[in-house]
């Protein structure tokens, strides 16, 4: 009871101090306002109006995050761009809107209807979406906007993109050193310059393993619909799986559930993508190659509402967290302490600058 009663009586001091600042009168129970003298706390004062602005200011922030052809439940790319967005509702609890583009053509008008309602900050997710972002910023630059995975031009765009290529030469070395068949696969979703890269990335991993080694690659199509083809992705998996490979890696988007329930079935491991899917089959899924898209989300979310929010173009890679390999309860028992110590060695030598993983789009081509 006493302890309530300070913190009312905390609550009626402050509320009379704005009231006074304000040159208003104030009524308050229990207190007899005319035995007081009527003096104001400045510093009090300013607290408490700086607060109730900022809890305004909070309030009416307009934020959306828009999914490309995967979906938010890709339980990949997508799902953990709505992670962090989810993180930032339940850290601050400022809601966000949320749109799905199930076609190319929808992008730019969808982009062009939120800022049109004024929205702070709109995230649009997947490379598919540059030229429309680039188009509609340019339109409303008192809008901003954040890009993944792609690079527009514009003081109200930062375009956030990432070194695929190190995250998936850790994952390639992973597979490499548990193959028994030394025959690995590799199934991407869209053929695009991105999911080549993971790829190269991959090869070069299993190459610095085992020169001779086996891998299969295969894409599922080059439409945004490639992205979203689990049935595909399954099939494509069980006929590499017919071919010897041991370990696949999925770098398809919501195509890859299939290429997991694949692997799940066939006793095979494989290895998921973007997401930590490990907790996905617990037993064959051997790792993930972690892309931190929801901590991008989270931070351009936060830095709007902070007033810190900045344009321009980031490139994240192990050495700046944005990308990683997943090592945890689930797949720790499928890890060996010899080959997450190779793994993490290399790891070390990319963050140092002493191993350099070659990416595939600088040149257009792979040197393995």
């Amino acid at each position: 009871k006493h302890g309530r009663d300070r913190h009312a009586t905390k609550a009626r001091n402050a509320a009379r101090s704005a009231l006074c600042l304000l040159g208003l009168k104030a009524e308050v129970s229990r207190v007899n306002l005319m035995k007081q003298r009527r003096k104001c706390a400045s510093s009090s004062v300013m607290f408490y109006l700086v607060w109730q602005i900022t809890a305004a200011q909070a309030a009416d922030l307009k934020l959306a995050l828009v999914y490309d052809g995967g979906g938010k439940f890709d339980q990949s790319f997508n799902q953990s761009a709505a992670t962090g967005a989810e993180r930032f509702k339940k850290d601050t609890g400022i809601n966000y809107l949320e749109v799905q583009i199930s076609q190319e053509a929808q992008t730019e008008q969808v982009l062009r209807n939120l800022a049109r309602r004024k929205t702070d900050l709109i995230a649009a997710i997947g490379f598919s979406q540059a030229q429309a972002v680039q188009a509609v910023a340019k339109e409303f630059p008192n809008v901003k906007f954040l890009l993944i995975d792609a690079v527009a031009n514009g003081d109200n765009i930062n375009s956030i993109i990432f070194k695929e290529q190190e995250g998936a030469y850790l994952v390639g070395m992973a597979a490499a050193l548990v193959s028994k068949n030394k025959h690995l696969g590799f199934i991407g979703g869209m053929d695009i310059p991105l999911i080549r890269a993971f790829a190269c990335g991959y090869v070069q991993g299993a190459k610095a393993v085992d020169q001779k080694i086996t891998i299969t690659q295969n894409m599922i199509g080059t439409t945004i619909s490639a992205w979203n083809d689990p049935a595909k992705g399954s099939d494509i998996a069980r006929s590499q799986f017919v071919r010897g490979a041991d370990v696949v890696f999925a770098a398809a988007g919501g195509s890859g559930a299939g290429i997991l329930q694949a692997a799940k079935e066939k006793n095979r491991y494989a290895i998921g993508v973007d997401s930590n899917q490990n907790h996905l089959y617990p037993g064959t899924m051997l790792t993930s190659m972690v892309k931190n898209i929801d901590v991008a989300v989270y931070d351009n979310f936060m830095q709007v509402k902070n007033g810190t929010w900045r344009a321009g173009v980031q490139n994240l890679g192990l050495k700046e967290r944005g990308v990683d390999w997943a090592l945890d309860k689930d797949n720790r028992a499928l890890i060996s302490s010899q080959v997450e110590q190779r793994v993490n060695q290399a790891r070390q030598e990319i963050i140092a600058g002493k191993l350099l993983v070659a990416d595939y789009r600088s040149e257009q081509r792979c040197p393995l």
